[in-house]
């Protein structure tokens, strides 16, 4: 079909409206916001709160309890799966690739010399088993080391194979994260403990469902793009062909989307935010300039350890750089990036929720 041609103001306000960050498409609760959105990031950075949570602050405001995710999940509502939470009833589009990794399946190479190396340790494997289904849910330091044959990588994970066993029992279906525990580890289960006990989706139908639940997450999106663990930024031949004025290149959008009407507000997101996660997306349809740089040293940050990005309508204008101090009951304000000139009104909504997201915090905000 001839591609849908959109100006960059248009596929901008599909992105955001898609992603439930305009005034007109704000969710109810936690769970229709993550159905609609397909999953959030379980990331524990709490330079502010985890990203999980601003995700679904910034969407749903201070009615989201500070930890309603991590609960979520443990009463089942959402599930974690390999650190993304998802609807329960989004687990059959994956259940068919978990089973693969015990049907002989093709898999791609890396996943071979998993699967060989699980096959190894296939009595500690069972070992583990044994011990969850007797006293789970248990965090990891409380999971047998039967190890026959160690993890051996470029460095990074040796000397921890039980670890690593542990996330490929998760990604064979074997094992599920079923909540955290006081000390904020995870807690592991049987996944038939956790997991809805609704029938696989055949493998090829599932990966057609999940694309096309992503497009209508992201609205618009590359048909291709570069991999990425867990989640793909790419969608296939979900939703219709389109192209955008000034960007090269073909990309799929949900029909869905297009001809409705725009209402911007001010949103302060996570750096983690499905939003901005895709750089190369955020850089042609925004074109804003960002990094998180929590992985720099002090001296090289341009915008703080854990800037959160601003969206004010359909642009992307500038940085919060904040941190909150829990001891002493404070959201530190360090510095505001403005890429662009802020008017009157737009300092005047900023100020307002970044107010917001402190009385959120329980926490008093402390301006330069």
């Amino acid at each position: 079909m001839t591609p849908h041609r959109l100006t960059a103001t248009e596929a901008r306000r599909i992105a955001v409206r898609a992603q439930l960050l305009d005034e007109q498409a704000r969710p109810g609760d936690l769970v229709e916001m993550t159905r609609r959105l397909t999953l959030l990031q379980v990331d524990r950075t709490r330079a502010v709160a985890p990203s999980a949570e601003l995700v679904a602050w910034s969407r749903l405001g201070e009615q989201h309890p500070r930890d309603g995710v991590d609960e979520a999940i443990e009463r089942r509502e959402l599930i974690d799966l390999r650190g993304l939470a998802r609807p329960p009833e989004d687990i059959a589009l994956h259940r068919a690739d978990m089973l693969a990794w015990d049907a002989g399946a093709p898999l791609l190479e890396y996943q071979e010399a998993q699967r060989d190396w699980v096959d190894d340790n296939e009595a500690c494997r069972r070992d583990i088993l044994a011990v969850l289904r007797t006293d789970g849910p248990l965090p990891r330091t409380e999971l047998p080391d039967t190890i026959a044959v160690p993890w051996k990588s470029s460095g990074w994970n040796d000397d921890r194979s039980v670890t690593m066993l542990v996330e490929l029992m998760i990604e064979r279906g074997d094992i599920a994260v079923a909540g955290r525990d006081e000390r904020d580890r995870r807690l592991f289960d049987l996944a038939d403990r956790v997991y809805p006990d609704d029938p696989p989706v055949p493998r090829d139908e599932a990966r057609r469902e999940r694309a096309a639940r992503r497009l209508r997450s992201l609205g618009i999106a590359r048909a291709s793009t570069t991999a990425t663990p867990n989640e793909p930024n790419d969608v296939g031949d979900a939703g219709e062909p389109a192209v955008i004025d000034g960007v090269r290149g073909t990309w799929r959008v949900d029909p869905t989307q297009l001809d409705r009407p725009f209402r911007g507000r001010l949103a302060i997101l996570s750096p983690l935010d499905r939003l901005i996660f895709d750089r190369k997306r955020m850089t042609d349809l925004f074109g804003f300039d960002y990094q998180l740089e929590m992985y720099k040293p002090a001296a090289k940050r341009r915008w703080g350890y854990w800037a959160m990005p601003i969206l004010y309508g359909d642009r992307l204008v500038g940085k919060v750089d904040a941190t909150a101090d829990r001891v002493a009951g404070v959201l530190h304000l360090h510095a505001v990036h403005r890429d662009v000139g802020f008017t009157t009104s737009m300092e005047t909504k900023l100020r307002r929720e970044l107010r917001s997201l402190a009385r959120w915090l329980q926490l008093r905000l402390d301006e330069p």
